[in-house]
């Protein structure tokens, strides 16, 4: 007598279901949805010149050709849909400018698109009837996957990076798009959570490299190998997170079981966290804003300036605050204190400002040596409740005689929930302002036209939706 096989864990079973059976009837989501597509294009086209971001792009091996292959943005490349979710991926992180979520893990859930819009483009290539809007079906799907597994599941506090959550969702979301059934999903999350997850070192104090872009990249590729795998017949291990000893949750958690604390549906595209107008790590948002607001008050008194004084909650003193030499601008990026001493010097922040050229300016380090950062309790209350979620920072200013700068602060960063009827047009600027740097006068119009047009951009096959933006 043949034992009955084992039914699969129940958190593969939970997303393959919500990947093939749920509507999406939430005009409201797809409208930030939308926004979110654009923004991880103009995140694309502002870290396309950094050359350590270019020269990761294109085939792995030089010279190899794949006809009607996967477009790049912004770039001439067509390539196979693994690689091509490689490159968008890892250009959507790269300045740490694309949106945001946080809970008990932080996720940036439009890290997906790499996923998306490589595979869509693909299959759209291959005769499929996908329109951008599979795209934002897609993308919403892909972001409550992520952002739900992040309400619960710590892994940072094992010391691992969240990326592994990112080749979970993305693994759902592209089986889905290359036409996969429920088991074949459901076998692509199961290969998908037993690739592991990486040591955060990339991420950390000296060790902070470029690998904290590409990891991105890297996981969302792995999701899309894991669906044409899936749709070739590969098995799929329906213990691959509960199994005795050798399974993820023994292995990885220490015994700690997946937790999904709410069912799926529209709840994290709707909460989303927009990063406008700075690139910068989300925890330094507010801090930037404060920094603007001061800059009229001290771009004159720079020299007379005593001590600097930040107050924040306990994410950003883990995250983002850093003394000592910073060694590259994968480093800067993530430093509150070089953030807020560019913002006062410029009263702006730019991709480029975190270049060896920009960091050469001694006023930087001067500036972060008069900096005392520390934790407001209230500001730590109001990151971790689940109600406010408002990353707050203040800053101060004293001056050698004694005047000092009134305490700016600011709870909610632009591209917050509570603040989307200003951050929206921010979006649809950040998005402009990238075409404009990348392409001609003609496709600019072309491309604004389109995309500022819901019913035509919903409507467009995918693949004519990639030309517009092959470069």
């Amino acid at each position: 007598m043949t034992s009955k096989p084992k039914a699969p864990d129940r958190p593969l079973t939970l997303i393959a279901d919500y990947m093939t059976r749920y509507k999406i009837n939430d005009d409201a989501a797809y409208k930030v949805a939308r926004c979110s597509l654009l923004d991880a294009l103009a995140c694309i086209f502002h870290a396309l010149p950094s050359t350590e971001c270019h020269k990761l792009l294109g085939p792995v091996v030089p010279g190899t050709l794949v006809p009607n292959g996967a477009r790049v943005p912004g770039t001439h490349f067509e390539l196979d849909p693994i690689k091509a979710a490689f490159d968008m991926g890892t250009a959507i992180r790269w300045l740490d400018y694309n949106d945001a979520w946080f809970a008990a893990e932080a996720a940036h859930p439009s890290d997906n698109l790499g996923a998306i819009l490589a595979v869509a483009d693909y299959m759209s290539r291959r005769g499929s009837r996908l329109t951008v809007r599979d795209v934002l079906t897609a993308l919403i799907k892909a972001y409550e996957i992520q952002g739900v597994l992040a309400l619960k599941n710590n892994y940072m506090a094992e010391g691992l990076d969240s990326v592994g959550m990112l080749n979970v969702s993305s693994s759902a979301v592209a089986t889905h798009l290359l036409g996969g059934s429920r088991q074949e999903i459901v076998n692509a999350l199961s290969n998908a959570w037993l690739d592991g997850i990486s040591p955060r070192l990339y991420r950390i104090g000296e060790g902070t490299g470029w690998r904290k872009a590409w990891a991105s990249g890297d996981a969302t590729s792995r999701g899309v190998m894991h669906g044409l795998f899936a749709l070739r017949g590969e098995m799929g291990y329906p213990a691959a997170l509960s199994a005795k000893r050798w399974g993820f949750c023994d292995v990885v958690l220490k015994g700690k079981p997946i937790v999904l604390d709410q069912a799926f549906g529209t709840f994290i595209i709707n909460n989303i966290l927009f990063k406008v107008p700075y690139p910068a790590q989300f925890h330094t948002q507010t801090a930037s804003e404060c920094a603007h607001r001061l800059h009229p008050l001290v771009k004159d008194r720079i020299d007379d300036i005593r001590k600097i004084h930040l107050r924040t909650h306990t994410k950003t003193l883990q995250t983002s605050v850093k003394t000592g030499p910073l060694h590259n601008a994968a480093d800067r990026d993530h430093c509150l204190q070089y953030i807020v001493a560019i913002v006062l010097l410029h009263g702006k922040l730019e991709a480029e400002d975190y270049e060896d050229g920009a960091a050469a300016d001694p006023r930087i380090d001067a500036l972060r040596d008069k900096m005392v950062v520390t934790e407001d309790q209230e500001f730590t209350r109001g990151f971790s409740d689940p109600r406010r979620r408002n990353n707050a920072n203040a800053i101060r200013i004293e001056f050698r005689d004694s005047t000092r700068t009134p305490d700016v602060v600011i709870e909610y960063p632009l591209g917050h929930p509570r603040r989307r009827r200003e951050g929206i047009p921010m979006v649809e600027e950040k998005f402009r302002r990238s075409v404009e740097l990348t392409f001609p006068p003609k496709r600019q119009r072309q491309i604004m036209e389109c995309c500022g047009d819901m019913k035509r951009l919903t409507a467009m096959p995918v693949h004519a939706f990639m030309d517009m933006f092959v470069k």
